[in-house]
């Protein structure tokens, strides 16, 4: 039975034809030209969605920002994005909820079903299939461009088994039906980092229970939002100026380097492009996963840097990785401070720390050296138990997607190759 009450069975070969892809779609239909004027440009770039899933979209107004070169595209409701760089980074996704004036970078395939032929979403899970990836992957590094990089023409040439359209569809909303999962999931732990970080902003930043106090809003017996009665007496009552502007009074001047190890990551053994059995341990580089391993480098849990090239990028890693030698390893030397030293992180000004003349660099003295106001223990415990409350209905709700991705991805090659079919 599937998801959607379905029942799955053996296929009449009879009813699948073999064709391109090509034949099924158009490819880069639409495209923007300045002359149109549009007073805003919401803009997707290629990193800015991966496996389905928009982390963000640029809204942009010409004369107020730059408008870059490559927003040329133009999308419609149920277009599937497919980037043509570096494929393996699974850069792809079908774009269901559009914003006025949406354009897609050049570097992405907008690729459109055409009607009666094909299911938009049909296309999209053959051309997301391991093995097409792969594949793609392959003819993008034999490419002579600056990237490695497919062309329009690769994807349609491809060879695709196509059912009945109805079949197309029905299959489609099978695994349609775990990928809304998985995307309900993405939207649940997007409220919870959004809760932890406003924690922090709230304590560490705008230092609210010490206003609260000040101007009598808190007080001994009372609680506040997130606040219990017995942190009263730990936090001051008064600010007081500083070179770091207005502080609690008490809370003390340091270094990221007073609270956290710090060092430099290695260039990997042999590398491996995706997961396996025998190398699934993940090397992270300035832009997150790069690659796989065999063997950890270092354990969690750990934040991450970039060193080289993309500065500024901060990772939490809650398991065995590898750290690439352009990453920086922050090993927080009391756990208790872990996700303070990491949105302290995160609020640290890369671009003034530059010191590479042809490429961006890092130096681990420099962010060691990184002033941050330090709250007193007490403080600190209570809010990194806050966080990992949060933390850890984060991590199971990842582990959950990726058992939900795992399933998905086992009945995905057997219904788009005609093992199987949805009744």
């Amino acid at each position: 039975m599937s998801t959607d009450g379905s029942t799955i069975d053996k296929p009449t070969n009879g009813e699948w034809r073999k064709t391109t892809v090509g034949e099924c779609v158009a490819i880069n239909a639409d495209a923007y030209s300045p002359k149109e004027a549009w007073p805003f440009i919401n803009y997707l770039d290629t990193g800015s969605i991966t496996e389905n899933l928009v982390d963000s979209i640029q809204r942009l107004t010409p004369g107020e920002h730059k408008i870059p070169t490559r927003a040329r595209r133009k999308v419609r409701h149920g277009d599937i994005v497919y980037s043509t760089v570096r494929p393996n980074q699974k850069h792809y996704g079908v774009i269901k909820d559009i914003p006025d004036n949406f354009l897609a970078s050049t570097g992405f395939a907008v690729i459109r079903a055409k009607e009666g032929v094909a299911d938009t979403g049909f296309i999209y899970y053959f051309l997301t299939q391991a093995h097409i990836v792969e594949y793609l992957h392959i003819i993008a590094e034999e490419s002579v461009t600056a990237y490695p990089a497919i062309r329009p023409s690769d994807i349609e040439r491809l060879e695709i088994p196509l059912p009945p359209l109805p079949a197309q569809r029905a299959i489609s909303r099978v695994l349609g039906a775990f990928d809304d999962k998985i995307a309900l999931n993405a939207k649940m732990n997007a409220t919870l980092e959004a809760m932890a970080r406003a924690i922090f902003r709230a304590w560490f930043v705008d230092f609210e229970p010490v206003r609260a106090k000040q101007a009598g809003r808190w007080r001994r017996g009372e609680t506040l939002p997130g606040m219990p009665a017995e942190l009263y007496d730990v936090f001051p009552a008064e600010l007081t100026a500083t070179e770091l502007g207005d502080v609690p009074v008490g809370w003390e001047a340091r270094t990221i380097g007073d609270l956290a190890h710090v060092s430099s990551g290695k260039r990997p053994p042999k590398r491996y492009r995706t997961p396996s059995d025998e190398a699934s341990i993940p090397v992270y580089g300035g832009n997150g996963v790069m690659a796989y391993v065999e063997d950890s480098l270092i354990d969690y849990p750990i934040l991450l840097t970039g060193r080289v090239g993309t500065l500024g990028s901060v990772f939490r890693v809650t398991a065995s990785c590898w750290a690439s030698d352009n990453t920086l390893i922050v090993k927080p030397i009391d756990g208790s401070a872990f996700d303070f030293l990491r949105f302290n992180l995160e609020r640290v000004d890369f671009r003034n720390l530059n010191r590479g003349s042809t490429q961006p660099l890092l130096a681990q003295s420099d962010l060691k050296a990184q002033p941050i106001v330090v709250p007193p223990t007490a403080i600190l415990e209570y809010f990194q138990d806050c966080s990992s409350s949060i933390y850890n209905k984060y991590d199971a709700i990842i582990a959950e997607s990726r058992t939900i991705a795992a399933m998905r991805d086992t009945l995905l090659p057997r219904l788009l190759s005609g093992e199987v079919r949805v009744e």
